[in-house]
């Protein structure tokens, strides 16, 4: 498709539905939007910058837009990986900055209902004052925006035991590209009416629509975790023990994570914090959670004890608040580290058959 661009007359018409501060095209904004975190990807830089406020701004938009044919790429907090973020055709880059406000905190009924520019960890902050839980969690959750996250269907450090986003995600609103404002599922868990257009609309990165409200489920809170530092001879010891864990562990971890020792060397650097064995070719983060402490105990004890037939160097246990932060604020300054100390590398987000 061959796309117009954006003229004094588009821009004109997008300062009336958003003002004069809603819409920017200095060179700083126009370079600051061209990219995300996605190693080795041109920058692209769109010819305006957009920032809405509610569902009608971008409405409007839209409608300018399909009917001018100019491309608008939608824009969360600019963390991802993938390149969804980067206006590739040039046209309207649309952030969400300004849409960050939780609209509807119900915790009866374990749902919250946000705006796309809402930063992810805001969520499980507002949760766990309730004793509850968003399981949701990307390794990017004090940055990435919780609409880049159903836009992209981030997994995070939880998806082996609860899924990627788009398990969390009961219902949405929608503008689509042009102008319909409308809704798919609700606040119920049993939501079968018509077609399931929400998985249709999670990890589409903005192709089929613009996301303007997400209601997304909670869980109760864990009660009991506990977190397992497990550092190998080996690279090849640390990933074969993984099988072996999920077959072995009489319990679902919640999350099995793999550091290498060069991403272990990078988050030290940056933090100026250690780990045990820093030595070690790798290191495994496995955790476990229960309903009681007697289970959890039993649980992380053999699970020690398989791993330790495995080949580990040593299994170190955190079952508290402040031991087990320790080890996840380490494992997520990795993509930090590497950013900081590697003026040449390739970060990506993967993942990998067992």
């Amino acid at each position: 498709m061959k796309y117009s661009k954006v003229t004094k007359e588009v821009i004109e018409k997008l300062k009336e539905i958003l003002g004069e501060g809603g819409v920017r095209i200095d060179r700083d904004y126009l370079e600051r939007y061209s990219k995300d975190e996605t190693a080795e990807l041109e920058p692209l830089e769109p010819e305006v910058v957009v920032f809405p406020k509610t569902p009608e701004e971008i409405s409007k938009i839209l409608k300018l837009a399909n009917e001018m044919k100019i491309p608008v790429t939608p824009r969360g907090a600019g963390t991802g990986l993938s390149g969804g973020a980067v206006p590739a055709h040039g046209g309207i880059l649309m952030s969400f900055e300004r849409m960050n406000r939780i609209l509807e905190f119900d915790p009866e009924n374990m749902v919250v209902v946000v705006e796309p520019g809402v930063i992810t960890d805001e969520i499980q902050k507002l949760a766990e004052q309730h004793g509850l839980y968003y399981a949701g969690d990307p390794a990017s959750s004090e940055s990435s925006s919780i609409g880049g996250n159903v836009a992209e269907n981030a997994g995070g450090t939880r998806v082996l035991k609860y899924g990627p986003t788009g398990y969390h995600v009961l219902g949405v609103e929608v503008v689509t590209p042009t102008g319909e404002i409308v809704s798919f599922g609700g606040k119920m868990v049993k939501n079968v009416m018509g077609y399931d257009m929400i998985r249709l609309l999670v990890g589409s990165e903005g192709t089929l629509g613009i996301i303007t409200k997400i209601i997304l489920r909670l869980i109760p809170k864990p009660k009991y975790l506990a977190t397992l530092l497990v550092p190998f001879k080996s690279v090849d010891e640390a990933i074969l023990s993984v099988p072996k864990v999920l077959s072995e562990a009489g319990t679902l971890p919640s999350s099995i994570e793999f550091m290498d020792k060069k991403s272990v060397q990078m988050a030290y650097r940056f933090l100026n914090e250690s780990i045990p064995n820093m030595e070690a070719d790798a290191h495994l983060i496995i955790e476990i959670e229960s309903a009681d402490k007697e289970s959890l105990s039993k649980a992380y004890f053999n699970l020690g004890d398989s791993l330790m037939k495995m080949g580990a160097i040593e299994v170190y246990v955190a079952d508290n608040r402040h031991q087990r932060m320790k080890i996840w604020k380490f494992r997520k300054a990795i993509p930090e580290g590497i950013i900081a100390f590697r003026p040449v590398h390739c970060m990506e987000d993967v993942s990998v058959p067992i």
